[in-house]
């Protein structure tokens, strides 16, 4: 077989590894070594599986994953994102579904201070939906904004994913993140304008009764200030310290993480034993990141060797297709893919063989890597997989709450992240005037 045939068969065997359940990281290491293998020796496989390892995980920039992971779980038992949200309900309490975009902006903060989709879901599906019930919203419209807003966690810096696309791609982490607010406050905003055309025009959507009954909490002025004070100074103390100049993206990291737990001991929220278990599971959560990287980064390499993506560039911007034909080909196959794998697996499938394609094209690497993101985030809220839906219901614990009732809460805010894809494609500037500063 040439190397081009073994680098196809490669991919076909990853797929079908996935399909039968293999875990991804296992898949792409025995894919990539049996296909090494082939296309020289066993010698040369085992040989390269060590100099990847060696590689791939010896860079300072990796100590960015544990901090931006520790730093989102210590906000999240700290109590910060209730905060949040009471802040954002006593402000937009008298808009029309004003709660509903008050969860929307109060994940919009809060992912800017943790950089995990499913912290937010986690967070806001026990902060807001009850809230947002009692006041006399539908559930299937509470817990659908809770799924649409917690893929800006994903989106508005820091965040995982971004730092993923980063590395794979040799991009600035710290433009990454740049990149990622524009479009960030592009969905805030979609998903704000999404509430209210609902409320106008679909009101047994959104509401069960005909008008809110229910006392909202007064809230003094200095409550609110209380509350907002410990989740400016972290926005600051993360953001402008990166921005400024002040940290690379490891330091922001842990400057962040440092506040985050100076503000959950202050707040008495952190107990030994709470810690250990946030640090094993930062840990955890570390380690599978980390491991999935070395695979993709093998998995890359061998097609590399392969001559697969350079056979693929041919294909794409050679023929009738052109660069924008394999651009629309490639973010339907990731939102395809949403639907059956997690978020972090899709990109490390695709990454190794669409970068080189995007490169050749000409593409803008960052702004190619926010649509990316944002493709791959609305694999979060499509059925069967829909990882924030299945966070959201497992958070809830409410036996009456059916997994399509909220899949199909989350339907608006699909439409709308796929209006927000759009937007990004027409106007570029949106991801990258700030990256480009």
């Amino acid at each position: 077989m040439s190397p081009v045939e073994i680098g196809t068969y490669a991919i076909g065997a990853l797929i079908l590894l996935i399909y039968i359940g293999m875990p991804i990281g296992i898949g792409m290491l025995l894919v990539s070594f049996a296909g090494v293998g082939l296309m020289r020796n066993e010698v040369v496989a085992t040989r390269m599986i060590g100099a990847v390892a060696n590689d791939a995980l010896r860079e300072y920039l990796f100590a960015v994953v544990p901090l931006f992971v520790l730093m989102g779980l210590l906000v999240t038992v700290s109590g910060v994102g209730k905060d949040t949200f009471d802040v954002f309900e006593r402000l937009l309490k008298r808009v029309t579904a004003g709660l509903g975009i008050a969860t929307v902006f109060a994940n919009a903060v809060f992912a800017s201070i943790t950089g995990i989709s499913i912290a937010s879901a986690t967070v806001f599906s026990r902060v807001a939906v009850p809230e947002m019930t009692r006041h006399g919203y539908t559930k299937k419209f509470a817990t659908g904004v809770v799924a649409g807003s917690s893929v800006l966690g994903m989106m508005i810096p820091p965040s995982l994913l971004m730092i993923i696309y980063a590395v794979l791609a040799e991009e600035s982490v710290g433009r990454m993140f740049l990149a990622g607010i524009g479009p960030g406050l592009l969905l805030a905003v979609l998903f704000s304008g999404t509430i209210i055309l609902l409320a106008k025009t679909s009101r047994d959507f959104v509401f069960t009764e005909v008008t809110d009954t229910e006392t909202y909490d007064d809230l003094p002025v200095m409550e609110i200030i209380r509350k907002a004070v410990p989740i400016v100074a972290l926005m600051m103390l993360v953001l402008g310290g990166l921005y400024g100049g002040f940290f690379n993206p490891t330091e922001a990291g842990a400057a962040g993480a440092f506040g985050a737990l100076v503000i959950a001991i202050l707040r008495r929220s952190l107990g030994r034993r709470r810690l250990w278990n946030l640090l094993v599971e930062t840990g955890q959560i570390t380690v599978s990141v980390l491991i999935l990287i070395m695979a993709a980064t093998f998995f890359s390499r061998m097609l590399a060797l392969s001559g697969v993506p350079r056979e693929l560039a041919e294909f794409f911007l050679s023929g009738s297709i052109g660069p924008y034909g394999f651009l629309v080909m490639y973010l339907l196959l990731i939102i395809a893919l949403g639907c059956l794998i997690d978020s972090i697996s899709i990109m490390l499938i695709m990454l190794p063989i669409a970068l080189p394609v995007a490169n050749a094209a000409g593409f803008d690497l960052i702004w190619f890597g926010v649509l990316t993101v944002v493709a791959v985030e609305i694999g979060l809220l499509t059925p069967p997989f829909g990882l924030s839906v299945y966070t959201i219901k497992s958070a809830m614990d409410d036996p009456d709450l059916q997994i399509g009732e909220i899949f199909r809460g989350a339907l608006p805010f699909v439409l709308a992240m796929v209006a927000a894809l759009a937007l990004i494609i027409a106007f570029p500037s949106i991801a990258t005037w700030l990256a480009r500063l």
